[in-house]
């Protein structure tokens, strides 16, 4: 089985490859191809895969190419891990919004929003080519904004193409091993978009513990999203937020603590990462081990002004594990390769399940997958406050839709003006000003 990897030269690709490493089962992936317009990174990533495959006599395949034709040809699955911009274009993001007083996360807000401009583009071009040179192939989407992208590229594959993302399912595991349950018995209530979810229940033997969880303050206090929100909220919302909701419910506190903070979190990937493949380009640098050691200072200070906002303290041991979306991809194509099937979190066409938004919009629900894909399941309604913010950001997507596919200047402003951590028409008319200037990517939008 062929597995192509778009962004292969990425950061996180040994953590796929890794997965795949453990995985000795017949039918398995016998070979990775990676591609990347950036050829020292893809020198880089490969380093650290032959290390990671030395001594084990059955590792996949390593391939690297810039030919992305060539990349596609007889693939399998298709996994897209994308970077358009660049960790340069994300801190432009950032910076741009935290100067109108606006969170410029990389996926939420102003930030996210200029993020899809750049992306939904690309992403858009890669579905057109994929169905082309790879009809027969699976698409598994990680690329952010995720349940954007993922939208985006299913107008032109359907339900082929699925999106995953590690926040959920870490969230999921985290709450099961607070209640003293096997997460991998236990089985989630979660809705939204990516992002922007709530676990509602957790189930162990058809019995929902979150209530259980809920009323013990101490329980709540034992783990990162207790920590992150407090007692109080989570009583009051009845449910766990998935962490990218803090900058929803804390946003003011959230924009300040950025504006205050040395650089932003895309700066200091960004110089993180520029030293990591520095160091990858001299003869001799241990490869596996320069990557350990930079991804070890990625985890531990991922979120760390919104835990210093909610004086959770520093991430402990427990919390540093993430959802490990590389394990869910291996299990989403374990489950179509092999039709072993499985039940993962995952964004997907929303059908019935969400009865507040439309059936092809992406959502972020458990599904039941086999060898025919991913099919969402039943899930509790959402409460109101939820279906305001998860119809109001869908709104948000459309527009951006809107403006990737026609040049649309005017459904550009509206997807900033319409955001709720926006919410000004003419801040959001400053941030499109700028977001044109620093990125010559968005010179499209210029034609409406």
């Amino acid at each position: 089985m062929k597995l192509t990897i778009l962004g292969g030269g990425g950061f996180r690709v040994p953590l796929v490859y890794g997965a795949l490493l453990g995985d000795h089962a017949e039918g398995r992936v016998s070979r990775v191809t990676l591609y990347d317009s950036d050829a020292d990174r893809l020198t880089a990533i490969a380093r650290v895969l032959a290390e990671q495959a030395r001594d084990i006599a059955d590792a996949p395949a390593v391939v690297a190419t810039t030919e992305l034709d060539e990349a596609l040809r007889g693939a399998d699955f298709v996994f897209s891990a994308i970077r358009v911009g660049g960790l340069a274009g994300r801190a432009a993001d950032e910076r741009v919004a935290l100067d109108e007083g606006v969170l410029g996360q990389e996926t939420v807000g102003a930030g996210g929003i200029a993020y899809g401009l750049r992306t939904v583009p690309v992403a858009l071009d890669l579905a057109r080519r994929i169905a082309r040179t790879a009809p027969q192939a699976w698409v598994i989407n990680f690329t952010n904004p995720a349940g954007l992208v993922t939208e985006a590229m299913s107008r032109h594959l359907g339900d082929r193409v699925i999106g995953i993302c590690d926040s959920p399912v870490g969230l999921a595991r985290r709450v099961a091993r607070v209640l003293g349950a096997d997460p991998d018995r236990a089985w989630t209530d979660y809705a939204g978009l990516n992002h922007l979810g709530w676990v509602q229940g957790l189930y162990v033997d058809g019995r929902d513990e979150l209530p259980r969880l809920l009323a013990d303050p101490a329980l709540l206090a034992s783990f990162e999203e207790g920590r992150l929100f407090g007692t109080e909220l989570l009583r009051s919302l009845g449910a766990v937020p998935n962490e990218y909701l803090h900058y929803y419910y804390a946003n003011r506190e959230a924009v300040r603590a950025y504006q205050e903070a040395e650089q932003t979190r895309g700066a200091f990937l960004r110089v993180q990462q520029e030293d990591f493949y520095a160091r990858m380009r001299r003869p001799g640098t241990p490869a596996r081990a320069a990557w350990d050691r930079t991804r070890a200072e990625r985890e531990a200070t991922y979120m760390a002004e919104n835990r210093e906002v909610a004086g959770a303290g520093e991430r402990e041991e427990s919390d540093l594990e993430s959802g490990g979306y590389e394990q869910v991809a291996l299990a989403l194509m374990r489950a179509v390769a092999r039709n072993e099937r499985t039940s993962l979190i995952l964004n997907v066409r929303n059908r019935t399940t969400l009865s507040v938004l439309d059936a092809d919009a992406v959502v972020e629900v458990p599904c039941l997958v086999d060898a025919n894909g991913a099919h969402p399941v039943t899930v509790s309604p959402l409460p109101y406050h939820a279906v305001g913010l998860v119809t109001a950001v869908k709104a948000v997507e459309r527009a951006v839709l809107e403006a990737a596919g026609s040049g649309s200047r005017a459904a550009a402003v509206q997807a900033f003006a319409l955001h709720p951590l926006v919410d000004s028409v003419t801040v959001a008319r400053r941030l499109l000003d700028q977001y044109t200037e620093v990125h010559p990517g968005l010179a499209y939008l210029d034609r409406g």
